[in-house]
């Protein structure tokens, strides 16, 4: 039973996807292994068929079958690497910025110490 995806139905799958991703903190990681394996997505949603008997014990058989019909589309495989690189720009925003000032801090201690001149901070 092969099952047709509507764009409606795909987006609320790739936005459950990619939170899961990135809740994790793997999205650079996924969105590389996307990125490389993208040229294959049919062939990788074909595989997802041919071992859906199986995983279809672990994981919801409509929700495999949705997702499996998903990377048949190159488009959507498109839109959830854009979506995992959104979602995680937003949720670490803050804390990426945190640790940029820590780490220029650090520098300026060491250039402080080594007898260079740094620029303050404010």
């Amino acid at each position: 039973m092969v099952v047709e995806i509507n764009r409606e139905r795909a987006l609320e799958i790739i936005d459950k996807i990619s939170n899961f991703i990135v809740i994790r903190k793997m999205a650079a990681p996924a969105i590389m292994l996307i990125e490389s394996l993208r040229p294959l997505n049919f062939i990788g949603s074909q595989l997802l068929y041919f071992f859906a008997p199986f995983a279809e014990i672990i994981f919801n058989p409509k929700e495999y079958q949705e997702f499996a019909a998903l990377l048949e589309n190159r488009e959507y495989v498109k839109i959830l690497i854009d979506r995992i690189d959104e979602i995680d720009h937003e949720m670490y925003r803050e804390e990426r910025k945190h640790k940029k000032l820590l780490r220029k801090r650090r520098i300026n201690k060491i250039k402080k110490f080594l007898g260079f001149k740094t620029k303050s901070l404010n």
